[in-house]
């Protein structure tokens, strides 16, 4: 970023109610607040987030912190639920005076907060969430870094290559109600223009339905040849299990949230031959790449279990946000901040190109196509560059 573009954009930051104080940062510390889905539908996948957070942290504050300042997490539950998740953000902002919210999980808990939050002269960095649906809720702050791909061009472009390569002629659709799930049919949507054709069924559930017989039995009376699956962990699980116990032999394609290791694990056989959608890369054991050989050796040795690709994104992203806390330099605030961030790029074992922020969204989006064979997610297609918005 050149000298004039940081100078107006610390200007456009000063400008802002509520950025005059840095909370959560003394001469010797950097508090950073999470919420995270510690008791409701997606529980399961959350100690990695966590572990993943403080074992990156606990790593900065053995080589002297940032700047000289170690950085303290405290993580919060939202349960899922947006509605605890504005307590949980009350009570980070309120009695924690937290810096930052870092790698909070939930497109509807990051939905309801986000404004909140940066009204305070907070920074939201990595919500694992719809980004769009967060930047917009946001109010387009620059106090927003979103790093999860949007769902919208990522269905987009993976649906139109499963349409393309598949030789797909219906196509159904199961999708949650709220952010994700509209954003979820706007991809759709956009692939079916350019396909020029129209969905054959749709199918909605709620956060938190354990049930979708009714869901895939709309799917087979409309005699689809792909569900498109706006389904996270434990309801890619459900639509999967589903698809199985009818013994049909039907194309499942499940969007960004359920191209997730957990899955493979948890849904065992009922999984094997489910497709997803991927946004970033995922390594096991048998890895050969020297930067995950050495995190999933670490994680292992501090936590006693494997990591899975959530565990890696959390790591890849807290290292994210620190490379923005020392690219902001002693006087940290968050205009020192915001404009720092700017102008750091981003590229590690998880990721398929180098990244950085355009418009505070991660650039470039890509797309990968996997099937899981083996309990393990097998890469089908390479990755696809989406379009920007």
């Amino acid at each position: 970023m050149h000298t004039f573009q940081r100078t107006l954009l610390a200007l456009t930051l000063a400008g802002v109610a509520g950025f005059a104080a840095a909370g959560g940062v003394t001469d010797t510390e950097i508090v950073v607040g999470s919420h995270l889905d510690l008791s409701g539908p997606t529980a399961a996948g959350m100690p990695m987030l966590r572990n993943a957070m403080q074992m990156r942290i606990d790593e900065v504050n053995a080589a002297g912190g940032v700047h000289g300042r170690r950085i303290r997490l405290v993580v919060e539950d939202n349960g899922s639920q947006p509605q605890q998740a504005v307590r949980a953000v009350q009570k980070l902002i309120k009695s924690d005076d937290v810096f930052a919210i870092l790698n909070a999980f939930g497109s509807g808990p990051n939905a309801a907060t986000v404004k909140a939050a940066t009204d305070a002269g907070v920074v939201v960095f990595a919500p694992w969430a719809a980004s769009a649906i967060v930047q917009r809720a946001g109010g387009g702050s620059p106090l927003v870094f979103t790093t999860v791909q949007n769902y919208d061009t990522t269905t987009a472009t993976g649906l139109s290559w499963a349409i393309k390569n598949w030789g797909v002629k219906k196509v159904g659709v199961i999708y949650q109600e709220g952010p994700f799930g509209d954003l979820v049919r706007a991809g759709v949507a956009e692939a079916m223009k350019a396909a020029n054709m129209t969905v054959a069924a749709e199918a909605a559930y709620k956060v938190g339905d354990i049930d979708f017989s009714s869901q895939v039995a709309r799917m087979k009376a409309a005699d689809v040849d792909l569900i498109l699956a706006g389904t996270v962990v434990r309801e890619t699980v459900g639509v999967m299990a589903e698809v199985k116990k009818l013994g049909w032999d039907v194309k499942v394609l499940t969007t960004l949230p359920g191209r997730s290791s957990i899955v493979a694990r948890l849904g065992k056989d009922a999984v094997e031959g489910l497709y997803g959608l991927g946004g970033w890369q995922i390594h096991d054991a048998s890895t050969k790449d020297p930067g995950a050989q050495k995190f999933i050796a670490a994680y292992k040795a501090k936590f006693n279990t494997d990591p899975d690709e959530n565990a890696a994104n959390a790591y890849s992203y807290t290292d994210w946000f620190i490379k923005c806390l020392q690219a902001a330099g002693r006087n940290l605030s968050a205009q020192s901040f915001a404009a720092g961030c700017q102008g750091v790029s981003h590229e590690d074992f998880t990721t398929y190109s180098k990244q950085s922020f355009v418009k505070n969204h991660v650039n470039p989006e890509y797309v990968a196509i996997d099937v899981v064979k083996g309990g393990r997610w097998v890469p089908v297609a390479p990755a696809m560059a989406s379009a920007a918005r």
